[in-house]
C-alpha cells in the first residue's frame, strides 16, 4: 500500500522532526537531506542558468547553503546572499561547509533563478520592509523563482501575509511534508509547481495526509445486487438532484440504487423508483445505506421527510438541505455512521448548530466539527477536507475548476453514498467517493455537465480496480 504523504502544520512538523532526531538522525543530517533533495529539483529546473540563493538566519537559511554547495558541485554558477548571520548551530555549520563566496545584501546580483531560503515555517511575523525590498529587487532580476519549503513571509498554516506585490512563484519545494499552505486555497494558486523532498517522517493515522488513490476490489464471484449494497436515495421537492445523485451512485459500485418517494416519470429503465413513504420503504432490512439532501428543499414537507428517512438508523450521507437545525436531535438517535457533505456556507451553518470552531484553517475547522458532531465531514470546495470524529483527516488538493457547475455536488453525494453502501468504514467511503469524483472531473471534457460527470464515475472506478 502506498505511504500517505503527510500534511503538517508548523507545530506538527516540528514534532515530527524531533521524533526523527530522537531516533538518531542529527539536525545536520536532516539539513543535508533536505538541501540536497531540493537542489536536485532546482538543478533540473535551472537548466544551466545562473542561480542566486538568498539565505536567512535559521535552518531554512542553512538549507540554502546546502543547496548552493550541491549546485556548485554539479558545475552551476551560484551566488549566495547572506541576508542575516546564521543564528542556529546547524545553519552555521552549513555555511561553514559552503565553499563559495558569500555576498551581503548589497550589491544584489542579477541572475536567472532565485532560490528563496530567507524564512521557513518558523516565522511568526510579517516580513520587515528591508526583507520585502530585498525580495522585491531579486524578483525583478530573476525571471524564475523557487521557494524552499514555502515563500518567505507566508504563514505555513493559514497562507496569510503572502508577498502580494510580487509575481507568483514558479516552483515550491516542500521539505519533509506538505504544509496546509501548499494544499489549501487561495495561497496554493501562487506557489507554482509543487515538489516534495521526503525526509523519512513517520506516517501516523492521526496526522492529516493527502488523499490517496483508493484500491477498490471487484465484487466477489458469488455477489448479488444486495450483497453489493442497496442504497436508498430520497427524492424531495426537486427530484432532479436526487436522480442525478442516483445515476452517479449506480456507477460507483453499489449493486442496487433505489429512488424513494416522488414520481417515477422519465426514469431510465435501470433506475428503480418506489413512490411509497420513505419510512415504509426503508423498513426493508436489506438496505445498506441512505442518501438524503440533494433536492430535498426547505418546504413544509422537508423536515418530516428527513425525520421519516432517518427513522431506521441506516448508515447515511446527508447533503444540502438535510444539513439543518434538526440534526442534533436526529443524530442523538443514530447509532450508525453518518457522513455530511457541506459546502462553505453549509459548513458555517453546521458550525453554528454544533458550536464548533469557526477560526483556524479549513483542516482545523473540519476536524473540530467532526469531533463535536460525530459525523464524518466532507468540507467540499476548490479544495476538500475529509475529517472523521476519531481525528483521521485527508485533504484533496485543488479540484478541476470545471466542477463549478450546478449538480456536481449531487454527483459527489451519490458517489460517496454508493461507496458507503458497499460496506467500508465511513471515513474510507468518503475518501473513496471524493477521489472518484475528482478523477471523473479529470476524465471529463471541458465544460462538462453534471450528467457527464456522473457517467465518468464509471471509468474513474475502473482505474482503481
Amino acid at each position: 500500500m502506498p505511504r500517505a504523504e503527510l500534511v503538517l502544520d508548523a507545530a506538527q512538523m516540528r514534532s515530527a522532526e524531533q521524533a526523527l532526531i530522537e531516533r538518531g538522525t542529527s539536525v545536520d543530517d536532516l539539513m543535508e537531506r533536505a538541501g540536497r533533495g531540493a537542489a536536485e529539483w532546482i538543478w533540473r529546473a535551472s537548466g544551466g542558468r545562473r542561480v542566486t540563493v538568498v539565505c536567512g538566519p535559521g535552518n531554512n537559511g542553512g538549507d540554502g547553503y546546502v543547496i548552493a554547495q550541491a549546485l556548485r558541485e554539479r558545475g552551476a554558477e551560484v551566488s549566495v546572499i547572506a541576508a542575516y548571520e546564521a543564528r542556529t548551530e546547524a545553519a552555521s555549520a552549513a555555511r561553514a561547509r559552503y565553499q563559495g563566496a558569500v555576498l551581503e545584501r548589497a550589491p544584489r546580483p542579477a541572475g536567472d533563478v532565485l532560490v528563496d531560503c530567507l524564512f521557513g515555517t518558523g516565522i511568526a511575523r510579517q516580513l520587515g520592509e528591508d526583507d520585502r525590498s530585498l525580495l522585491d529587487d531579486l524578483f525583478r532580476t530573476h525571471p524564475f523563482r523557487v521557494a524552499v519549503d514555502l515563500p518567505s513571509g507566508l504563514d505555513a498554516d493559514t497562507g496569510e501575509e503572502p508577498v502580494r506585490f510580487m509575481a507568483p512563484w514558479n516552483l515550491t519545494i516542500a521539505l519533509g511534508a506538505w504544509k496546509p499552505v501548499h494544499i489549501l486555497s487561495p495561497a496554493r494558486a501562487r506557489l507554482g509547481q509543487l515538489r516534495l523532498v521526503p525526509l523519512g517522517l513517520e506516517p501516523r493515522p492521526d496526522l492529516p495526509h493527502l488523499l490517496l488513490k483508493p484500491r477498490i476490489a471487484a465484487p466477489a464471484r458469488d455477489a448479488h445486487k444486495y450483497t453489493r449494497g442497496l442504497l436508498g436515495v430520497v427524492q424531495g421537492a426537486m427530484p432532479g438532484a436526487a436522480r442525478l445523485a442516483a445515476r452517479a451512485a449506480q456507477h460507483a459500485g453499489a449493486g442496487y440504487v433505489k429512488l424513494i418517494g416522488g414520481g417515477a416519470g422519465n426514469l431510465p429503465d435501470d433506475l428503480v423508483a418506489d413512490s411509497r413513504d420513505p419510512a415504509e420503504v426503508l423498513a426493508d432490512p436489506r438496505f445498506s445505506a441512505l442518501l438524503i439532501g440533494p433536492g430535498l428543499g426547505q418546504g413544509e414537507r422537508s423536515p418530516a421527510l428527513l425525520e421519516r428517512a432517518m427513522a431506521h438508523d441506516l448508515p447515511a450521507v446527508l447533503d444540502a438541505d438535510a444539513l439543518c437545525g434538526r440534526l442534533p436531535v436526529l443524530l442523538a438517535r443514530q447509532t450508525r455512521p453518518v457522513i455530511a457533505t457541506p459546502h462553505e456556507g453549509e459548513f458555517a451553518r453546521l458550525a453554528a448548530i454544533f458550536g464548533s470552531s469557526v477560526s483556524g484553517t479549513k483542516i482545523e475547522r473540519a476536524r473540530d466539527l467532526a469531533r463535536v458532531c460525530g459525523m464524518v465531514i466532507v468540507a467540499k470546495g476548490p479544495d476538500t477536507v475529509i475529517a472523521a470524529p476519531d481525528g483521521r483527516t485527508a485533504i484533496a488538493p485543488q479540484n478541476c475548476s470545471w466542477l463549478s457547475t450546478a449538480g456536481t455536488g449531487d454527483v459527489l453525494a451519490g458517489t460517496i453514498a454508493s461507496r458507503l453502501a458497499t460496506g467500508p468504514d465511513a471515513f474510507v467511503a468518503a475518501c473513496e467517493g471524493v477521489w472518484l469524483h475528482g478523477e471523473a472531473a479529470r476524465l471529463s471534457p471541458p465544460a462538462f455537465t453534471a450528467g457527464q460527470l456522473a457517467a465518468a464515475i464509471q471509468p474513474a472506478l475502473a482505474s482503481c480496480l
